[in-house]
């Protein structure tokens, strides 16, 4: 069985959606971009701030794991358990866990980020839009 490898992030600080986005699905969202460079640093960028990391290997590798729920139907002449008549279909709910994923590495951002615009020179990049 293939597991794809995986890396976690480590930063130092919080994360914060803003409340005019909160009523978005988590996976609606782009964090920032991650970048490596020649010389095995790391760099993420979000929004007008970039952090600068590294990778450090996990003295204990871990699972990312996903919970699977399954529907079985049930044999009624072997089940043990009295069925009741009002549900003539009749199915036992179970759930497994499946490895997906394996965590061997982490990439650590522990400096402060580093803002890459300030408010003196920051441009509007984006056309204005007019009304036609």
């Amino acid at each position: 069985m293939y597991v794809k490898e995986w890396a976690l992030l480590e930063l130092q600080g919080v994360l914060e959606i803003q409340p005019s986005a909160q009523h978005l699905p988590l996976n609606a969202f782009s964090i920032g971009s991650l970048c490596r460079s020649q010389q095995e640093k790391y760099y993420f960028t979000i929004g007008y701030h970039e952090l600068e990391g590294k990778k450090v290997s996990l003295k204990k590798p871990m699972l990312v794991l996903q919970k699977v729920l399954r529907e079985d139907p049930i044999d009624v002449e072997s089940s043990p358990v009295v069925l009741s008549t009002q549900y003539p279909t009749q199915v036992q709910k179970t759930s497994e866990l499946k490895a997906i994923g394996i965590i061997r590495h982490k990439i650590l951002f522990k400096t402060r980020p580093k803002a890459l615009i300030s408010k003196s020179e920051s441009v509007c990049i984006l056309p204005f839009l007019h009304e036609r």
